[in-house]
């Protein structure tokens, strides 16, 4: 059924470690939804033999792949399927004998891209599948045989470049037998460094204003990170930890971090090396990612499509009727929430963004209903945590699943979170938001409209707290609404932030 819907795009991208399918379906508003995503580990730039040759027994991997995409891909209309091929069919001298068969086990033709035209559908990609700005944004995208740079401009990429290294073949080269040892690392790293520095002047004193990673290696490096708690985005300092991790470990069978999949351990080390190289030479502090890439560009490209629409807003809209949410409690919870947290922190002093994802956090907040009416804020941040959330970073998806599970429960355990999660940078504004949505559910816990405006006031704000006036008659009328702001309010004294119920 879904095959002859005339929305349907599909995308293959044959990369150097992997093939991915994408299959999308095209909105109305220009955004592209995925609706179906299929991956698998081939490793072609390993299948790579001393005269640069594909060996047979990689073609043959390549081509039982190809064969199990082509049965998904049976029956869509060519026009609305494009397959690109990277690194390795650039360089492989028996690519053309190769493809000519390839295309028959896909059903469809196989167009081998340039290095630049990578790079240029890398960038379409990692900028649909973000919040749409007009900064400059320098993406990288480091894959299994090259590693592309960017920089662009909203949708327009301005530089380009392709370094024909990629976390596949410095592995292979540069750690034998997977070994995972000082030496190994710094000569890798070097390797890197040496390739870079051939265009760094490029990119280096470019007026960027944030770095994007794509793709595995680049979310590999940043779940590693996160979840080994060397840092909460890609560090230099957060990689050299994750480096030194990696040497104890010895070799891929020796990893024990979390965060890593069976198959990303067998190129982690080529590809950690190129980063730490790019961090190096590009002077690059914090690089967050992105999971748009080269599929999704190509279907943006493949439908000409350049939107506006923040494509963040179409998933969360999903996941509400996906999952039944009632939609008039989730604006109640999240209109009472902007007004509280706007009556504290003036609008100019608000961060658009983390308004944003507080906004969505309130309108998800009961997302975990679906699972049970038990822990059901825990359960909603699991859903949120682990769901494919198209638009979101990783880090935005974390905060958002973060929010959903502080919504409820106890005072100590969120701020134990809050100090958790963001250390020193737990500011004033955060917890206020925080409240702001726990407020927020407690009034409208009897899913019924209140005229917020007349009966709620925010009077003295200070930077410890403020004064909470609230209409004494509707007070007098919702006498567990009174208990749970008391508890609310005690709660949070004790970390130093005072909010004072007055009636009137």
């Amino acid at each position: 059924m879904e095959q002859n819907n005339d929305n349907l795009l599909a995308t293959v991208d044959l990369g150097s470690n992997s093939f991915r399918l994408l299959i999308g379906q095209h909105h109305q508003d220009g955004t592209v939804f995925p609706i179906d995503q299929i991956k698998e580990s081939v490793r072609l730039a390993s299948g790579l033999d001393a005269n640069n040759n594909l060996t047979k027994e990689s073609q043959l991997s390549a081509l039982t792949v190809l064969s199990r995409f082509g049965e998904r891909l049976s029956g869509m209309d060519p026009a609305k399927v494009r397959v690109v091929a990277t690194s390795t069919l650039r360089v492989a001298k028996n690519a053309a004998e190769f493809i000519v068969i390839a295309n028959k086990a896909l059903g469809f033709p196989i167009e081998v891209i340039s290095g630049k035209e990578e790079a240029r559908l890398v960038y379409i990609g990692a900028m649909h599948s973000l919040a749409y700005t007009e900064d400059s944004r320098l993406v990288i995208d480091i894959g299994g045989g090259s590693t592309e740079f960017i920089i662009g401009n909203g949708y327009k990429p301005k530089i380009m470049e392709s370094v024909t290294m990629g976390c596949v073949s410095y592995t292979g080269r540069y750690f034998p037998d997977y070994e995972f040892t000082e030496s190994n690392f710094t000569n890798a790293i070097l390797a890197a460094r040496s390739k870079i520095q051939s265009m760094e002047h490029l990119f280096v004193k470019q007026n960027w204003s944030r770095a994007i990673g794509t793709s595995g290696t680049a979310k590999t490096i940043f779940e590693l990170c996160v979840q080994a708690g060397f840092s909460t985005e890609i560090t230099l300092d957060g990689m050299l930890q994750l480096k030194k991790a990696l040497i104890k470990s010895k070799n891929p069978k020796g990893i024990k971090l979390e965060g890593i999949k069976e198959e990303r351990k067998l190129v982690i080390a080529g590809g950690l090396s190129i980063m730490i190289a790019i961090f190096h030479e590009l002077g690059i502090d914090t690089m967050t990612i992105s999971d748009g890439a080269l599929r999704e560009g190509t279907m943006y490209d493949l439908i000409g499509g350049r939107t506006n629409s923040d494509l963040r807003e179409v998933t969360v809209n999903d996941m509400r009727n996906r999952f039944h949410l009632n939609l008039e409690q989730g604006d109640r919870v999240a209109d009472l929430t902007y007004f509280i947290q706007s009556s504290v922190v003036p609008k100019k002093e608000q961060n658009p963004e983390r308004m944003k994802l507080l906004k969505w956090a309130c309108e998800l907040y009961e997302v975990g209903l679906s699972i049970s009416h038990n822990d059901y804020h825990k359960h909603g941040a699991y859903i949120l945590q682990n769901s494919d959330l198209a638009g979101f970073s990783k880090p935005e998806q974390s905060i958002i699943a973060e929010l959903v599970k502080l919504h409820r429960g106890s005072i100590d355990k969120v701020h134990a979170a809050l100090v958790k999660m963001l250390g020193d940078g737990l500011e004033w504004k955060i917890i206020i938001g925080v409240i702001s949505f726990r407020l927020a559910v407690i009034f409208n816990r009897n899913r019924k409209d209140i005229d917020y405006k007349k009966i709620i006031k925010v009077e003295n704000v200070t930077n410890k707290g403020y004064d909470l006036v609230i209409e004494q008659e509707w007070l007098m009328n919702n006498p567990l609404t009174l208990f749970s702001l008391n508890e609310e309010f005690d709660g949070w004294k004790k970390f130093g932030v005072v909010i004072n119920l007055i009636s009137r």
